[in-house]
């Protein structure tokens, strides 16, 4: 029984320090600023995708990301992960993954055949950062 306070104590700290690690006010408008770069001006896709809208990426952190979302106003609207099926089916974990903000209203996964950047079949992972995110990003 201490064994597994002492254990869920130890990950509870573990994790708000690392959800704590990053300046969650410095994202909420675009441009994110360093170390993100905007996914458009480094690869063959547009500057608003629908669906995702703008794309900012910490080039580090691929291929699974987060890449940060914005709606055509500069909001942030979503954290997207861009998981391989192929890392994923050999057993490769995508541990301690950013955010870009600490709330989430809902959350959509679906399948991608591939796209410039992340070329291999992988999931999205999407985090909605309110309500009316998903709407703003599908425009």
């Amino acid at each position: 029984m201490i064994k597994q306070f002492l254990l869920t104590s130890s990950l509870v700290l573990a994790s708000s320090t690392f959800v704590n690690a990053h300046d969650e006010e410095a994202l909420r408008q675009s441009p994110p600023g360093t170390p993100y770069v905007q996914v458009s001006d480094v690869l063959p896709l547009p500057e608003f995708i629908p669906g995702l809208g703008t794309l900012f990426v910490n080039p580090e952190t691929l291929p699974a990301g987060p890449f940060l979302a914005y709606d055509h106003d500069g909001k942030l609207s979503a954290s997207i992960y861009m998981t391989p099926l192929e890392g994923l089916q050999a057993g490769t974990a995508y541990d301690g993954l950013g955010i870009g903000s600490h709330t989430v209203s809902s959350v959509d996964i679906y399948y991608n055949a591939g796209h410039p950047g992340v070329e291999k079949p992988h999931a999205h992972v999407v985090l909605f950062h309110d309500a009316n995110a998903k709407g703003r990003l599908a425009q």
